[in-house]
């Protein structure tokens, strides 16, 4: 049976760095001594350097954070529709940057069909139609759109492109992951949205999936549930911007039901019968510090097997869907400049995870080439 290959993956992400700007707006904002002392607490952990935006951060005399533009500034914040109207604006931006990174010219390697995936906005024309007018990809491409499933849409988008190449050896897919999380900044003193915040980002991914034996096989795909924890993750489209709960339950939610995968370790599980030890590469969307540490410990990893995940999150933040194809991308360039990495030196045989609203776990098995 025709096995997909990810033959390559390009990234991008905004022009403006914007972490530290975000510490100290949430530092003038929350007048509780306690609370910030928390906050502060927490962002120190949070294993996050940098994030990215096409918000510029702004410093006023009087040492006011904001931003260049008072997008979030002292006044009333955006409406849902200015948020939306930024998202047309930059969203295609950032998506034909990463297909420019992936190959300068796209039209030119016969894409037959064109996935996208985003959470964090909503337009029409699509970004879809949009990046093949601005590519030049053919018009008769045949297009899916991966909307509103939060950080685990870069495994539905890559399990799209698996079947599409083996039911269509010949095709050529492209898929591109767009998410432009800093537009949905809320206005709170609740120090549980303000650490959901901290960890967010903007970026883009673009990944060409075919029959071509390069790159990264993907072997299969499986899903699973964790039973009673519908509300832990929830992005809900609010009156000011998309509004996300993330309960701070969810990395022992995800530590316990790995721990029950790892234990009963059978062929129906996410494990697939196989031991932790017996995986040579992780790959798991880095959602955070402590979702990253919940899955080491719950399977029991060594200490460095997680760190493509880490380095992305201490480097991006959490990207949401397009934060997946940031650690895969990165141990394909790792790869292919004949560096195995302390994850799994030598290994080919690797595992990636992503988790989300549900709350849900989508994973792949997959081979590097």
């Amino acid at each position: 049976m025709t096995t997909a290959h990810i033959n390559a993956i390009g990234t991008a992400v905004p022009p403006h760095q914007v972490h530290d700007a975000f510490l100290g707006f949430v530092r003038q904002m929350v007048d509780d001594p306690r609370k910030l002392r928390l906050f502060d607490r927490m962002a120190s952990l949070s294993g996050i350097e940098r994030r990215f935006s096409f918000i510029e951060p702004d410093v006023l005399e009087d040492g006011l954070v904001t931003d260049r533009d008072r997008f979030y500034g002292p006044g009333d914040w955006p409406s849902t529709g200015a948020r939306m109207a930024r998202y047309e604006k930059h969203a295609p931006e950032l998506a034909l940057e990463a297909i420019g990174a992936l190959t300068p010219d796209i039209a030119g390697e016969g894409v037959t069909h064109l996935i996208v995936a985003s959470c964090t906005g909503f337009i029409a024309p699509g970004l879809d139609q949009l990046i093949v007018a601005a590519t030049g990809i053919d018009p008769s491409v045949e297009r899916t759109v991966v909307g509103f499933m939060g950080c685990y849409a870069a495994v539905n988008s890559l399990r799209l492109a698996h079947h599409i190449v083996r039911s269509e050896p010949d095709a050529r897919v492209l898929v591109v992951n767009v998410e432009l999380c800093t537009l949905h900044f809320q206005r709170t003193q609740d120090i549980e949205r303000l650490l959901s915040m901290l960890l967010f980002g903007d970026a883009a991914s673009a990944a060409l999936v075919t029959a071509e034996p390069s790159g990264i096989a993907l072997t299969d795909f499986r899903a699973g549930a964790i039973p009673g924890s519908a509300e832990a993750i929830t992005w809900r489209i609010a009156d000011q911007g998309f509004d996300m709960h993330l309960d701070g339950r969810v990395p022992a939610l995800i530590a316990e039901a790995l721990r029950l995968e790892r234990d009963r370790n059978d062929t129906q599980g996410i494990l697939r019968g196989q031991a932790p030890s017996d995986v040579d590469l992780w790959a798991v969307h880095a959602g955070g510090r402590t979702v990253l540490d919940a899955v080491e410990r719950a399977l029991e990893l060594p200490a460095d097997a997680l760190q493509p995940s880490r380095d992305v999150l201490r480097q991006f933040g959490n990207v949401s869907s397009a934060t997946l194809m940031f650690v895969l991308g990165a141990m394909l360039a790792r790869r292919e400049a004949g560096d195995g990495g302390s994850n799994g030196e030598g290994g080919s045989n690797g595992l990636a995870m992503a988790f989300g609203p549900g709350l849900a776990a989508e994973t792949f098995r997959f081979r590097m080439l």
